[in-house]
Parts: C-alpha cells; sequence; structure tokens
C-alpha cells in the first residue's frame, strides 16, 4: 500500500490508509492493477501530443478497450467513446477523461519523460485516461451482473480548444442517453488517493477579449495634433478593474485580466492603433451575462471619453462547471467510504481556472472533483501546467476504485 502524508491528520510523517479503506477488497483489487495502470501511464506520458493531434493516444486507447472486449468508436476526430453494457437494463452512467497535452518542454528528469520535443502531459491528462481504462478494466468484470451502463468519454482537446462541445455534438451523451456524469482532474494540493469536491459552482467560466484601439498617429512631441490610443488603452485598463470592485458584489467572484498590451514601434512617435488582450473569469451564468455587458460599456466609454475607436472582441469561452448536489453527494459518500473519511476534503472555494465538463453538466446532473495526486517525499508537489508538474503514480489505483464505485453506486439507485 502506498504511504501519504494528509494535511491536518496525523503527525504529518505519511503512512498507509487506514481502517476500512485498507481492508477496502475493491482498492485491493485496484492495487492488484498497479503494475499494468503504470505501464499505460508511463506510455501516455511518454507520448504526449497536443489537441486534435491525439492519435497515438486514440490507438491506445482503442486497443485497450478492444483487449476488454468494450463497445468502443472514434469520436470527435480523435476521442473515443466505449460503451459497457450491464447485464440487467437500468440507468446510464458516464466517465471523462481529456486527452490532450500542453506546449510545454519537461523538466522533470524522470525515466519516462516526453519523448515529444515541446509538448509535455502537465496538467495529468495522461492520468485521466489511465485512471478511467482502469475503471473500464474493473467494470467489465462486473458488467454481468451491472444493473444499466457504463459511457467511457476519452476527449480530446480540452486545453483551449474546446472537445467536450465536439463530443457532445457527435452524440457521446445519448445512446444510450447519460443520466450523470463524473470527473476527477489531478490536484497537487493533496496527497495520493484523497479527494477534494464541493457542490455548485467548482470551476469558472472564461471569456477571452480583444480590443483595438484606433486613434489618430502623430508626432510625440505634438500630442495635440492627434488622438492618443496609448492613453485611452492605459485608461480602459485602469477602469476594466472597476467591475471586479465596484459593479460585483464582493461575495461574488469575478477576474478580469488583462495579459497583453501591444502598440507602437518607437518612443517619439503616437501610434494609431493599441491593442488588449486578456480573460474575464465568472462562477454563474447570471454574474457572466453582466460582466460582459459592464465591460463593452467601459471599453466603449473610455475610449469614446478619449476620443478614439474601440473594436471589441469578447469571446465566449468554456462555461463554468457547476456541480449538481445530489451527484457531488453521492460522490463524497461513496469517497468517505471507500477512502476514509479523514481522506475526503472539501474544496472550499471554486477555482477560477476554467475547463470545458461544464458542457457535460448542461446536458446530465454531473459532479467534477479533484484527485490527489502530489506525494512530499518524492517531490511530486509542483501545480499543474508547470513543467516540473508530476504525478504519483501510486494515485492512480485509488482514482479507477473511486469511478468503479461511483458507478456501482449510482447504477444501484432506483
Amino acid at each position: 500500500m502506498m504511504k501519504a502524508v494528509i494535511p491536518g491528520c496525523g503527525d504529518g510523517t505519511g503512512g498507509v490508509f487506514p481502517g476500512a479503506a485498507a481492508e477496502n477488497v475493491l482498492l485491493q483489487e485496484a492495487q492488484g492493477l498497479n503494475p499494468w495502470l503504470q505501464e499505460i501511464f508511463f506510455r501516455l506520458h511518454r507520448n504526449p501530443e497536443l489537441g486534435m493531434k491525439e492519435f497515438k493516444t486514440q490507438a491506445l486507447i482503442l486497443e485497450e478497450l478492444e483487449k476488454m472486449g468494450v463497445e468502443a468508436a472514434p469520436i470527435a476526430d480523435t476521442g473515443v467513446v466505449g460503451l459497457i453494457r450491464g447485464g440487467k437494463p437500468g440507468k446510464t452512467v458516464a466517465f471523462r477523461a481529456d486527452m490532450d497535452a500542453l506546449p510545454i518542454t519537461e523538466q522533470t528528469n524522470l525515466p519516462y519523460s516526453s519523448q515529444n520535443p515541446g509538448v509535455m502531459h502537465a496538467c495529468g491528462h495522461d492520468a485521466h485516461v489511465t485512471v478511467l481504462l482502469g475503471a473500464a478494466k474493473m467494470l467489465c468484470a462486473r458488467a454481468a451482473t451491472m444493473r444499466g451502463n457504463v459511457k467511457l468519454l476519452f476527449q480530446p482537446a480540452e486545453e483551449g480548444i474546446g472537445g467536450a462541445e465536439r463530443m457532445i455534438a457527435d452524440g457521446c451523451m445519448e445512446n444510450p442517453h447519460v443520466d450523470a456524469v463524473f470527473f476527477s482532474h489531478c490536484t497537487a494540493e493533496y496527497p495520493a488517493g484523497a479527494i477534494m469536491l464541493r457542490s455548485g459552482s467548482a470551476t469558472a467560466s472564461s471569456n477571452p477579449f480583444t480590443v483595438t484601439f484606433r486613434g489618430k498617429g502623430t508626432h510625440g512631441a505634438k500630442p495635440q495634433n492627434g488622438t492618443d490610443s496609448i492613453v485611452a488603452a492605459c485608461q480602459t485598463v485602469l477602469a476594466l478593474q472597476t467591475i471586479s470592485s465596484r459593479r460585483t458584489s464582493p461575495t461574488d467572484s469575478v477576474v478580469v485580466t488583462v495579459g497583453t498590451i501591444h502598440g507602437g514601434t518607437t518612443g517619439n512617435v503616437i501610434p494609431e492603433t493599441v491593442t488588449l488582450s486578456g480573460t474575464i473569469r465568472t462562477l454563474t451564468p447570471e454574474t457572466r451575462a453582466q460582466v460582459k455587458a459592464d465591460f463593452r460599456q467601459i471599453v466603449s466609454g473610455t475610449a469614446a471619453a478619449m476620443g478614439v475607436e474601440a473594436e471589441i472582441d469578447l469571446v465566449d469561452g468554456y462555461a463554468a462547471t457547476i456541480n449538481d448536489e445530489a451527484m457531488t453527494q453521492l460522490v463524497r459518500s461513496t469517497a468517505q467510504t471507500l477512502l476514509g473519511k479523514e481522506h475526503v476534503f472539501p474544496m472550499k472555494t471554486p477555482t477560477m481556472g476554467s475547463e470545458d465538463f461544464g458542457y457535460y453538466c448542461q446536458k446530465a446532473p454531473g459532479c467534477y472533483y479533484g484527485l490527489g495526486i502530489a506525494n512530499a517525499e518524492k517531490g511530486f508537489t509542483y501545480p499543474i501546467h508547470n513543467p516540473h508538474f508530476t504525478v504519483d503514480p501510486e494515485a492512480l489505483p485509488y482514482g479507477a476504485a473511486l469511478y468503479t464505485q461511483i458507478a456501482e453506486d449510482f447504477l444501484a439507485e432506483e
């Protein structure tokens, strides 16, 4: 069994999961799969692929599902949908695993480091795929007595391209209709095998934006002969901060970040155009709509006051992930029984990061939760999207066992 340091538990020196969790038959079965799980994980980690280019990943998943006897087919170009049919009629539950990597050069120096220069699994998607394949293997062994079905959603292009919408458009939530959907995301905030979750808002919606200010260029020594797009852009950056500080309730959460500002070619010329780009993050559809309206009003009003034109490109990115209360309670109860209450933690606040699992939650009640993958003793504590990010492979059996138990518990309900 693995060792794990649980924040706030014991003396901080680590130890195996105690009590009922250590004796759980399902966990023991999952631990027995650990050599196979690690083999899959290492293969995936060595061969990361960017969004909509996950051809090797897709082939590996299809190969493994075929070995299990799972009905599986390509979907959304480079994704995979699998179906495990139970021996008895019932509901259908789905589990999602994203597949794509990031354009990051890995710096972990692990023996299974990326062999694809400039591309790395720095967000744990390799672990997500491995965990779902592990659950598939365990659920296949239970299919004959299982009531209902389990759908396996291996999704491409989560990192900013929008693979969830492509999966849904291609019918992944139908035939049979999905009644509930679940997803566990790696988190380095907790050690391998711990769980964190909350009902309601879990991740934020995103609205990328670009604003182009068009003024009248002139010599820097004669500003009166032009209209200054740089000053207009700077005034706008400051004014946009009042959306969160003065236009939004202090108990709500809003982020308006300007990440780039580009304009001008030399210090003694006022340029005609300046471009800002950034992102808006909100937690509810209502706040999202209001902030978008405030954003347009502030940009347009500031530009008009400064005598320049403003071209606004405000895009709807990912939807917020809003966890269903009943599905969240199911995961919490199942995890407490499987892992022990001391290893199930509240997600105290939503993350203002965004991810496209929220689209599945618009089609069926769902729950997004965190799966701990850190190991302080090994130095595996770096956050996601970092070139040193590392998943402790000992977390994999816990993720697979929890998916399996969630499926059994959900399908057992009338």
